[in-house]
């Protein structure tokens, strides 16, 4: 089985890598029949020399390799006919621009394996960035309160090494008292709070958050089932909120009322309420003035998230009244950082992050007969066709959704 890491194609540049030179040895050392070679690149973040000081082949032709394994979307003149690919594709959920993308790769009969959908049986997904997505969000959004407030001016996140020097950047300031609210307790917003933490910001409880007032800054961290309520008064829980979405109203607006800057890391999904909506913003209680949005779903569940920013350009305000966009320094402006690709601006730690995990929980499955599932319930495409699974792209492949 013969293994390559691809050139990343996609404009603008992402310079993160599914294996990085270290891992990379590490997948042949412990895969004697695994050869895996690296497509040269002078877009990724570690340099075709480090992977041939490790004993990597670096390559220009991948015509003799079986599985291509990339991160972000293959341009579609750039595909390979009968390969199995690996990459974030971006459809799984019907996304209108990639509808031609997955077109190509059924008619060029590849196997697509998308990232996304790496999961254990349980529905758990096994590789992902959203770590370095909620650590990069983080600072991003300390970085925002600084320039909004013209308190401190943080260099910008992909101009640092890593997250220790992001960690390194955010001890050199000092925070006023503020109150400072997370949502979500998964990758993403355990991601976040590392970077909370590192500045020794005291955490304290909901109620404590509600109700005192500090000297200090504060953060506090919560999940669904502190910002959603039963409809019908019944105490809820986690679980019935993910099982049944649809019962429950937002009760977030208490903490809006006391939160100064706010880190959005939960997860949404279809049917929830929105945490809080453009009327909400508009009340004279709401008192949130600076929004960090690593989860960034457009016009969704974080009503002040009008648009994705981008990494050159990664601020703008929000002016609750107007509902447009205006200058994120301006008085009456939500400062709102909406980044869609944080992790690309800490390419060196999320790669190996990511690479840790895929040699962990997929690499195997190419050499034990997949017995746990995961090469099955990620193949998207096999034989030119949808697999079961994804059956239900059909529509959206024929261009009826």
């Amino acid at each position: 089985m013969k293994f390559a890491l691809i050139k990343e194609r996609k404009n603008p540049p992402d310079r993160r890598v599914v294996f990085t030179p270290k891992t990379a040895k590490q997948v042949v050392d412990q895969f004697p029949e695994a050869v895996l070679v690296a497509e040269s690149s002078d877009v990724r973040v570690f340099k075709d020399a480090e992977y041939q000081e490790m004993g990597i082949e670096v390559v220009s032709d991948l015509s003799d390799c079986n599985v291509l394994l990339g991160v972000k979307e293959v341009p579609i003149d750039a595909l390979i006919p009968n390969k199995k690919y690996f990459f974030f594709s971006h459809t799984i959920k019907k996304q209108p621009y990639n509808r031609a993308l997955l077109n190509a790769i059924l008619d060029r009969n590849i196997e697509l394996y998308d990232h996304e959908v790496i999961t254990a049986e349980s529905g758990k997904r096994l590789v992902a960035f959203g770590r370095y997505a909620g650590i990069v969000g983080a600072y991003n959004g300390v970085r925002t309160y600084g320039l909004k407030y013209k308190l401190f001016n943080l260099p910008k996140a992909e101009t640092l090494e890593d997250q220790k020097a992001l960690i390194s950047e955010l001890n050199t300031i000092k925070l006023p008292n503020i109150k400072i609210l997370l949502t979500g307790r998964g990758r993403v917003g355990n991601g976040a709070r590392e970077m909370i933490d590192a500045m020794n910001i005291k955490r304290v409880t909901v109620k404590e958050y509600l109700e005192q007032t500090f000297h200090e800054p504060v953060y506090c961290q919560i999940d669904a089932s502190e910002y959603n309520k039963r409809k019908d008064g019944v105490r809820g829980s986690k679980q019935d909120f993910f099982e049944n979405p649809e019962e429950y109203k937002s009760n977030f607006f208490r903490f809006a009322k006391v939160t100064d800057f706010y880190i959005a890391g939960h997860f949404y999904g279809d049917g929830a309420p929105y945490l809080y909506t453009r009327e909400d913003a508009k009340h004279q209680d709401f008192n949130i003035k600076v929004v960090a949005d690593v989860s960034c779903d457009i016009d969704g569940p974080v009503a002040t998230t009008i648009k994705p920013s981008t990494i050159a350009d990664p601020i703008y305000g929000y002016d609750p009244q107007t509902e447009k966009e205006v200058d994120f320094k301006s008085e009456n402006a939500i400062a709102v950082m909406a980044v869609d690709n944080l992790p690309c601006e800490l390419p060196r730690d999320a790669s190996e992050g990511f690479g840790e995990a895929f040699l962990k929980h997929v690499i195997p499955a190419f050499f034990n007969g997949d017995k746990n599932g995961i090469l099955e319930r990620a193949r998207m495409t096999k034989n030119g066709k949808l697999t079961k699974r994804y059956a239900y792209l059909q529509d959206y492949v024929d261009g009826k959704e």
